[in-house]
């Protein structure tokens, strides 16, 4: 499979049309085109599109469990809309996507390996044609009025806002990693946000699956800590999963006096390998 391209959102509009129609699709201006999104000059009369969301929403996480089953291993499993009650992750707010050891929809915190909050939308402007029944790209997301994935500052805070409670649910999630997917650029008041959260351990990254967002132009590939990526080809994708899945993680907080911590450290420090001394002390500090 190929990372997300124009050929995607085309695809999507192709599979939306038998059961969706135009108007529940595209905002239609006052000279009678029918738009993804409203141009950038676009000044007339304008109506709000509801029904859209649900349906790229659909579309987006399919996609992605399709890329990321093709790019794991046969010992692991791809599940959408996972709950791990456990976690607090329930059928009222399920993860979009589990990568898992078990292959099913209710999973144990100790049987999963990543937790996937999606945030793709549609990134570039269509125009749809009736009289050929087709659509045609139109520009990318600067020629347009809309905010697609991360350059959405709602979005990514309620990315956030779910990613952090799922950590904090339970000392079960400290070793689950969990990364935001989208498909467009981290927008610049987030940058620094995204490498404090993945150096603080709350999440593991912000991941564009879109190479090229421009017609013209590049945009940022990272941020200098790697709270942001934009991956370029499935292969580099694929070595970032394995990455993940190869460390074994472990998530810790807590505010402790600088004496209090120096104590954990003494009695940590009396195992006799590095490993166990990083176990001692987390097990100490969780019980702290």
């Amino acid at each position: 499979m190929k990372l997300w391209n124009k050929s995607q959102e085309k695809l999507f509009f192709i599979n939306s049309k038998s059961f969706a129609s135009p108007r529940q699709l595209f905002y239609r201006t006052d000279d009678g085109r029918y738009l993804t999104y409203w141009p950038k000059r676009y000044r007339g009369r304008k109506s709000t599109l509801q029904a859209r969301n649900s349906l790229i929403g659909n579309f987006t996480e399919k996609w992605t469990s399709d890329l990321f089953s093709a790019l794991i291993g046969d010992d692991l499993h791809v599940v959408q809309q996972a709950r791990i009650p456990s976690l607090g992750i329930t059928s009222s707010s399920p993860a979009d996507i589990v990568v898992a050891t078990e292959d099913k929809k209710i999973l144990k915190a100790s049987q999963v390996k990543l937790i996937c909050e999606v945030k793709m939308s549609l990134v570039w402007n269509w125009e749809y044609k009736p009289d050929l029944d087709s659509v045609f790209e139109v520009g990318d997301y600067r020629t347009h009025q809309g905010k697609p994935s991360f350059t959405r500052s709602d979005s990514v805070l309620k990315a956030i806002g779910k990613c952090i409670d799922i950590r904090v649910s339970n000392f079960e999630s400290a070793k689950i990693p969990i990364v935001v997917v989208g498909n467009a650029p981290l927008s610049n008041g987030f940058s620094k946000k995204a490498d404090y959260l993945k150096h603080s351990g709350l999440i593991q990254g912000f991941w564009s699956l879109n190479p090229f967002p421009l017609n013209h132009g590049n945009t940022r590939k990272t941020t200098p800590k790697g709270g942001f990526i934009r991956f370029d080809t499935t292969d580099e994708l694929r070595l970032h999963l394995e990455g993940l899945f190869s460390q074994d993680l472990n998530f810790f907080s807590g505010m402790e006096s600088p004496r209090n911590l120096g104590k954990l450290i003494e009695i940590a420090n009396e195992e006799e390998t590095y490993e166990n001394k990083g176990l001692k002390f987390l097990n100490l500090l969780k019980r702290s």
